[in-house]
């Protein structure tokens, strides 16, 4: 069965007893670094690896390419190879927080040109509400022969778009923050307030139901269709604070049947690093 969106967590238990599968515990802590890992180590879905936020999914920030600037295609694949990741191979993301920091190792592999990629829906809850084990410990899977496509398979537009955008009104900016954050309430993480002029907002977690998995493919792609109104998806682009949970609502829009929108990398972090780009409060 091909998975490139959601997997449930009885399919992915009969996958990893089948021995099908790279699983991914992409769990991690803004505010504390290194919680991610100490929580894998305490306990993890059987034959998980760690992936880390900033050490694996992202390149060093320079002050000026936002929080989280996207590595190199080429490194990056390499780098997830070593972890494991196989061409042709099923990876699949989970964490606690939602799914996002997994949405965010789903969108960069899809990225890099993988085609079997999917998040855990429900995360490492509804894992264990299917009564399924945990393990303890570090496991090392054995390494993969991932290689980054020629061309990325989830397109990019980088701050020189969004500028552009500000005059031609092309693109809808869709901002995944708060609807505090986006009109314009202090933030810890932010270094000014507001959002990008002309920019909608669609909370990341307005995804989920109660419950914390994705809501209905037919019921995202009504919501997502009222944001979008007449535009078509590919003239679409996604940010949030530093270019994570963003990939949330790019995830959503793919389970929606609404796929082609675009991730603007640097997001609200990037935008603002430089006083003289324009900041919209309401």
């Amino acid at each position: 069965m091909s998975y490139q969106t959601l997997v449930d967590a009885p399919d992915l238990a009969r996958l990893i007893e089948q021995g099908d599968v790279l699983v991914c515990d992409c769990r991690f802590d803004l505010n504390d670094s290194e919680a991610g890992r100490r929580d894998y180590l305490t306990g993890h879905i059987p034959s998980a690896i760690y992936i880390d936020l900033e050490r694996d999914l992202s390149a060093a920030p320079n002050g000026t390419n936002g929080r989280h600037p996207l590595p190199d295609r080429t490194a990056f694949a390499l780098r997830m190879a070593r972890l494991g990741v196989s061409q042709n191979g099923l990876a699949v993301a989970y964490d606690t927080s939602g799914g996002y920091y997994a949405s965010r190792l789903w969108w960069m592999l899809r990225w890099a040109g993988h085609g079997q990629v999917a998040v855990l829906d429900g995360g490492l809850d509804a894992w264990i509400q299917s009564g399924q084990a945990l393990e303890q410990g570090d496991y090392r899977a054995r390494a993969g022969n991932f290689q980054a496509s020629t061309e990325p398979r989830m397109p990019i537009t980088e701050v020189e778009g969004i500028e552009a955008n500000l005059a031609n009104g092309e693109l809808l900016v869709v901002d995944a923050r708060t609807a505090e954050r986006f009109a314009g309430a202090p933030h810890p993480l932010d270094t000014a307030s507001g959002h990008i002029p002309g920019a909608g907002n669609r909370f990341w977690q307005n995804n989920l139901m109660p419950g914390g998995r994705f809501k209905p493919a037919e019921m995202l792609a009504a919501e997502f269709r009222q944001l979008l109104r007449e535009r078509k998806p590919e003239a679409t682009v996604h940010q949030c604070g530093s270019g994570v949970t963003a990939t949330h609502n790019l995830l959503a829009m793919e389970v929606a049947g609404l796929g082609g929108s675009r991730l603007y990398p640097g997001s609200w972090s990037e935008w603002t690093s430089d006083p003289r780009r324009p900041v919209a409060k309401n």
